[in-house]
């Protein structure tokens, strides 16, 4: 969708709200969940949230439960009655609704999964135990060729120098428990993951029908494995440097540096392509581990390997005693002590099989064109003001400023759900055949649809996120920002709300997918999408020491005893809430200026409240959240993300307007001095 500029929509938005004035009630703010005795100016998140906190404690199902839950939780439960709706229609065999129920309804079939236990993967698993020694090359390729990963990862996405084309990809694999400082670290926390990792893997092999020694020797084998390359796998803060994992290898040198693998057969028998002339590394030093270590591993050492990537990945689809193996793994991890409901686990592997066809019958249901309307509006409003903003900074140079405006006037703004949906006609669905082997069908039809696209043009209408889905993002490569249609809820999205709710809600998201173009990984990308420096040296020396200041704000705060946020890691996200929430007012204040209101005013309060004070009192709305320790800890290693209470403080003890908006005055410990103040968009 191309981005539209402000005309007869967005007037008839603002236009259309006029002589509202105080007629305007709350609508996603409950003011009985406000806590009096805290002062705004002390803790604005707790006076804000304390009785939702309160009122909504953590069930065992749990790790972590906030305003988000709440969205997905009603997507979930209006997505289920689609599904449901779908089985009592008896769909006709191979139709896509036919699709879409059989893979449910497989997912629920618990009584069949249990007595089929190991069976679906059992001839998969003799495959790789009966493989010979000069087999193993084409164990690799085959392993590739099903939805495995070991040792490296490969595949075609937009070439970040020329996002009009796909570039082919090589990296080195994921690790199994995602970070590598649980392989490395020795500290209470990381040892007690390493541990209860172990058991996982020993566990579910004995559950494929391995014995307790043969379990225990794999187990060996692949912490071996992943420990090696969990030493030369970047560190978390390592992996938001963009520029640093561009690095263009011709076949030739690839070959050279990484000759552990037939490189012409991997990509001619396992992804069906030519082998390309030049390949993106994203992580040299891990891929060169890797080929290293592999001549050196015996058969015995990488069948294991092997065989644990095999039942790791299909572990979720086999009987509840994988189920449960990945669960207490999960309870160490996250402190969660409830297995999701059956129905819940089910709905999400229907769509992750499926998704936009679940979506499609979302959209038609739940998704009125009215709110993409109001939608399109409001995104113009807030590319003007962030507009605003970029030709006021004192740090930015004005040719610099030149090349962000033509960014910003070249979003793509994509909202609610795709122009065309895609087909799914050819994934091959069988009632008959295990839901295992019905969800490798599925996984093998996505893998094959990411293939397909080398050689061609890049689809800029393909979205990375389902309508159904609770979140929003900015895509550098397209420089597009979406918002599919299940986050345009309440309380971020509301037709009956105020207009301060409204824009301190979906405003403020709004403003945060858009400055994610500008900030510390979206900066490297232009209008049209190309990794390109376009930024004076200069320019990018000031904005970084301003990115230094809100780093050590964040990395002060200690989230739980001797544990500190990382202001590094979360940089581009705190970036994004900051600018997000100045943005969002600035378009927010010449909307109410057009009406004639002052937001400050006694005179327009809205239920006891001024609209400045609503605004910012539905901005810590959206992140009341309840959290275990265990999850706060995972969190703050593997999340860019800050916890939602200091997205709330933090962030707003930079903004003079919040301040004023509460008489927020020195002494309170929401008010930071001028001086200390970091404000960057």
């Amino acid at each position: 969708m191309k981005a539209l500029p402000l005309t007869a929509v967005a007037v008839a938005l603002i236009a259309s709200s006029c002589g509202r004035g105080n007629s305007e009630h709350l609508a996603s703010i409950n003011v009985d969940y406000i806590d009096t005795t805290i002062a705004p100016g002390e803790d604005f998140y707790t006076h804000i949230n304390k009785g939702w906190l309160e009122a909504h404690p953590l069930t065992a199902e749990h790790a972590r439960y906030g305003q988000f839950n709440i969205l997905s939780d009603s997507s979930e439960a209006r997505v289920k009655s689609l599904v449901e709706n779908l089985g009592a229609t008896n769909p006709e065999a191979g139709t896509v609704a036919h699709k879409v129920w059989t893979v449910y309804s497989l997912a629920m079939d618990t009584a069949r999964r249990n007595a089929e236990g190991a069976t679906p993967i059992l001839a998969d698993l003799k495959r790789i135990e009966e493989t010979p020694h000069e087999g193993m090359e084409d164990l690799f390729l085959w392993m590739h060729g099903n939805y495995a990963s070991p040792f490296i990862g490969a595949g075609p996405m937009e070439d970040m120098a020329n996002s009009s084309v796909y570039a082919m990809y090589l990296s080195g694999t994921g690790l199994g428990m995602g970070d590598r400082d649980y392989y490395l670290l020795d500290d209470e926390r990381n040892t007690a993951v390493r541990e209860a990792y172990k058991k996982l893997i020993a566990t579910q092999m004995m559950n494929a029908g391995y014995s307790q020694a043969d379990a225990d020797r794999i187990t060996a084998n692949v912490m071996k494995i992943e420990t090696a390359l969990a030493r030369d796998t970047k560190t978390r803060e390592e992996s938001r440097d963009i520029p640093a994992m561009y690095n263009p290898y011709t076949i030739a040198q690839v070959k050279k540096e990484f000759p552990a693998v037939n490189w012409d057969k991997f990509f001619v028998e396992t992804m069906g392509i030519q082998t390309p002339d030049t390949i993106i590394v994203t992580d040299p030093k891990v891929l060169a581990t890797a080929s290293r270590m592999m001549p050196t591993l015996s058969d015995r050492e990488i069948k294991d390997y092997y065989l644990w990537e095999y039942v790791s990945q299909a572990s979720s689809k086999l009987s509840d005693d994988f189920t449960m193996a990945n669960f207490e793994f999960n309870k160490v991890m996250s402190g969660v002590q409830e297995l999701r409901p059956l129905w819940k686990r089910s709905l999400a592997a229907t769509e992750g099989a499926l998704g936009e066809a679940v979506g499609q019958l979302y959209v038609e249901k739940y998704f009125p064109q009215s709110s993409k309307d109001y939608m399109i509006g409001l995104v113009e409003n807030l590319r003007v003001a962030l507009g605003e903003h970029i030709a006021n900074l004192d740090w930015m140079s004005d040719s610099t400023k030149t090349r962000a405006q033509e960014k910003l006037d070249a979003f793509t703004v994509k909202i609610g759900y795709p122009d065309k949906w895609k087909d799914y006609s050819s994934m091959e669905i069988d009632p008959k055949l295990s839901y295992y082997e019905n969800m490798h069908n599925a996984s093998m039809w996505h893998q094959a649809e990411t293939y397909a696209k080398w050689g061609k043009p890049v689809d800029r209408t393909e979205w990375g996120m389902t309508p159904q889905t609770v979140n929003a993002y900015y895509n550098p490569l397209a420089n597009e920002i979406v918002f599919p249609a299940a986050i345009l809820q309440a309380p971020f999205f509301d037709p009956n709300a105020s207009d301060a709710e409204n824009y301190g809600g979906i405003g403020v998201v709004i403003g945060h997918e858009m400055t994610h173009g500008f900030d510390d990984q979206g900066r490297n990308f232009d209008a049209n999408g190309n990794m390109t420096n376009w930024w004076t040296q200069e320019d990018a020396v000031k904005f970084e020491e301003k990115a230094k200041g809100l780093i050590a704000q964040f990395d002060e705060v200690e989230v739980l005893p001797g544990l500190h946020a990382n202001g590094q890691y979360t940089l581009g996200e705190n970036i994004a809430d900051q600018g997000g929430l100045r943005v969002a007012m600035t378009a927010f204040l010449k909307s109410q200026n057009q009406k004639g209101v002052d937001v400050n005013s006694p005179e327009a309060k809205i239920d006891g409240f001024t609209p400045a004070q609503v605004f910012y009192m539905n901005y810590a709305n959206l992140w009341a959240t309840n959290t275990r320790d265990e999850e706060i800890r995972s969190l703050t290693t593997g999340d860019v993300h800050s916890l939602g209470i200091n997205r709330v403080n933090v962030t707003l003890r930079n903004l003079a307007p919040f301040f004023e908006a509460f008489n927020i005055t020195e002494g309170q410990a929401m008010y930071r001095p001028e001086a200390e103040r970091v404000i960057i968009w």
